[in-house]
């Protein structure tokens, strides 16, 4: 009985460890101060991921998050899904494009295409900050990581990176450890992910934490108050960052907890 009950305590002590992170970076200051357009200032004129969407929310003064994939030429593509039918009306994968075919793709039936990330980053450079989501496709997450921070080497506006897949943020703790980096969550046993149990339970309950060190947590906003992102923020001391806020309310609720913003379907 003793013995069990000194494990259960190892246990305990173990699961909170593996929460921590890279505490308090002073990097992420900067970026406390913005709000975050989703995929861009987007509505049904100006499509999400699109230059006219990251143009919009610029000229609002917000900073935007988005998505980038790694396309097959090695070129970066700034678009959400894998699958390209719901955006574009067209089958196939975004990871079997070159940057060529791009014009090729209207986005939800507008003149817009699927921008290049070199574009977008034209668009924001110098003015407000951008969150990159790090999409991985077919375990690329080492060649993708490598892409996005050689095209980034040359950029001189503000940046963070953020990826689901805990191995891009391992692969940039290990090979960039000067990029500010942040691990994308949400509570996959609740929501019947379909991902391998174990697997749910340890990105879920951000337990890999202890292997990647991510600056921040972005976290979906319904799932904010569970146990494991309240030990990571309070006793860890990792900035949270909320996703989607889509209305006022929750806006409000997010910043008031000091949550970095992430909004859209609205005007904060």
């Amino acid at each position: 009985m003793k013995y069990g009950f000194l494990f259960l305590i190892f246990l305990f002590f173990l699961y909170i460890f593996s929460l921590s992170g890279r505490r308090r970076n002073p990097g992420l200051e900067p970026f406390r101060s913005f709000r975050y357009a989703h995929r861009g200032l987007h509505d049904s004129v100006r499509p999400e991921n699109s230059l006219s969407a990251f143009q919009a929310a610029v000229d609002h003064g917000y900073g935007a998050e988005l998505d980038v994939h790694l396309l097959k030429d090695g070129s970066l593509a700034v678009f959400h899904d894998s699958d390209l039918f719901r955006v574009t009306g067209k089958q196939g994968h975004i990871q079997d494009l070159t940057a060529e075919d791009l014009p090729g793709y209207p986005l939800s039936g507008t003149e817009q295409t699927i921008p290049l990330f070199s574009q977008v980053l034209s668009v924001f450079c110098g003015k407000t900050p951008l969150i990159v989501e790090l999409k991985v496709d077919d375990n690329n997450y080492g060649p993708l990581c490598d892409a996005v921070c050689k095209m980034l080497d040359g950029y001189s506006g503000r940046y963070c990176l953020e990826s689901f897949d805990p191995r891009c943020i391992r692969y940039l703790r290990k090979h960039y450890p000067d990029r500010i980096r942040g691990q994308l969550s949400e509570d996959y046993l609740g929501r019947g992910a379909k991902s391998p149990f174990l697997v749910k339970l340890l990105c879920g309950w951000l337990m890999t934490n202890f292997l990647t060190k991510p600056d921040f947590i972005a976290y979906r906003f319904e799932d904010r108050k569970n146990l494991h992102c309240t030990i990571a923020r309070k006793l860890w001391g990792i900035q949270g960052v909320s996703w989607t806020l889509k209305t006022k309310e929750d806006f409000e609720s997010a910043v008031s907890e000091g949550w970095i913003p992430i909004f859209e379907n609205h005007i904060p």
